[in-house]
């Protein structure tokens, strides 16, 4: 395994921190998740549901292969345990507030004096400097609707629509994998190790940013416009005579026009000095999008895949869940991956968006039950039995 012999220890509870430690783990990383006695609130993201459906996929996506510990940092004894274990680690996550962190002890100031090797990393929402660095921070609050994703998502005029959950914690997840390798390779050569932070905000921003840098560059962006006003009718989502719909994007400023319009079964625009050039089919985009949307709409939808192939154009279904799920393509791309269920067998579940040939991990334990292996990891770390029991007694551990 590619990560094999690094330990991280995971103090971090949702998504974002929960899923950067879950690649690491996937990669071969020895991953501690560390709870409070409450728990990670994502375990409990069923519980209200009216139906108890036996299981928590969105939990074991973020938390498989993984040993689980509770620890109670405001008592003295869990304190000093989770100090420890980030003593005895290459890298301690978290997305606990950082005036919190200061106040118990767990500052990165504090452990890197008991750890020079620790490269320390931190998840916020809208980073640790800047007057609403102390704001919490949601993947809908601070990804979504502060970074102007939300606003450039939806067409202009549009209201406001709430999206699916995780998108932006999963983005920044991976955009701390990638700063705390970068860290680890910088380790390498200098043996000591650093601060690296991540924000929901930072993250979002980033990935609307190719739109972002011409806004910064001449102060205005095109907004999304709708399917019916589009500003080039090619670059569009249609359907076919069978309800499917489909995205279609060309290639460069011509995009291949005459194949696409052969591909509709509509040769005749070719001809049409509405749509003679690239520039005369912008301003008449609107009346070429009805044109297109006429002709597609008189075709099966296996027809039309059959003909964008054919004509290599740059194309793709607009799949519903149960679709992705099955969609052959997917699989073999490595997105997913097995799960132990603990009886035996496996369910099958997210896999992260990078593969290894040859080292890809193809089934990962479970996620840990609550305070699972708190009592084997105080062992590792020197302490006595007795004191592990005073410890639970105390409530500063739990397992």
């Amino acid at each position: 395994m590619l990560l094999q012999g690094l330990k991280v220890v995971d103090f971090t509870a949702y998504i974002a921190g929960p899923g950067t430690a879950a690649i690491l783990g996937d990669w071969g990383a020895e991953v501690i998740k560390v709870e409070r006695p409450e728990g990670d609130n994502m375990r409990h993201v069923f519980a209200d549901l009216k139906n108890d459906l036996g299981a928590n996929p969105t939990f074991e996506v973020d938390n498989r292969g993984k040993r689980g510990v509770v620890l109670d940092i405001t008592k003295p004894a869990g304190r000093d345990a989770l100090a420890k274990l980030a003593e005895t680690a290459d890298v301690f996550l978290t997305n606990t507030r950082p005036a919190s962190l200061k106040k118990y002890g767990l500052d990165e100031a504090t452990l890197r004096k008991l750890n020079p090797r620790l490269v320390y990393a931190v998840i916020t929402g809208y980073g640790l400097e800047g007057p609403d660095a102390h704001l919490p921070g949601f993947d809908v609050t601070a990804f979504w609707a502060r970074s102007g994703i939300a606003y450039m998502t939806a067409p202009k005029g549009a209201e406001p629509f709430m999206r699916t959950s995780g998108m932006g914690d999963h983005s920044t997840s991976l955009a701390t994998v990638s700063a705390i390798l970068a860290a680890l390779y910088e380790r390498e050569k200098t043996g000591v190790g650093r601060l690296v932070q991540t924000s929901l905000l930072a993250t979002g921003v980033y990935l609307w940013g190719s739109d972002l840098a011409v806004q910064l560059k001449f102060g205005r962006v095109a907004s999304v416009r709708s399917r019916d006003n589009p500003m080039n009718a090619l670059a569009n989502h249609f359907r076919s005579s069978d309800g499917h719909w489909f995205v279609h994007n060309p290639r460069g400023g011509h995009g291949g026009w005459e194949k696409f319009l052969k591909a509709a079964g509509c040769e005749d625009l070719i001809a049409d000095d509405r749509f003679a050039s690239g520039k005369a089919r912008r301003a008449n985009a609107r009346e070429l999008a009805v044109e297109l949307e006429a002709a597609f709409a008189r075709l099966p939808m296996a027809e039309i895949a059959l003909r964008l192939n054919e004509a290599d154009l740059v194309w793709a279904p607009l799949q519903v869940p149960a679709q992705v799920a099955e969609d052959p393509q997917i699989a073999a791309a490595g997105a997913f991956i097995e799960i132990e269920d603990g009886q035996g067998g496996t369910f099958r579940s997210v896999a992260a968006p990078a593969r290894f040939p040859g080292a890809d991990a193809t089934v990962r334990p479970r996620a840990p039950r609550l305070g699972e292996h708190t009592r084997n990891v105080l062992k590792e770390l020197g302490y006595a039995d007795a004191d592990i029991d005073a410890m639970y007694e105390a409530g500063a551990a739990a397992g």
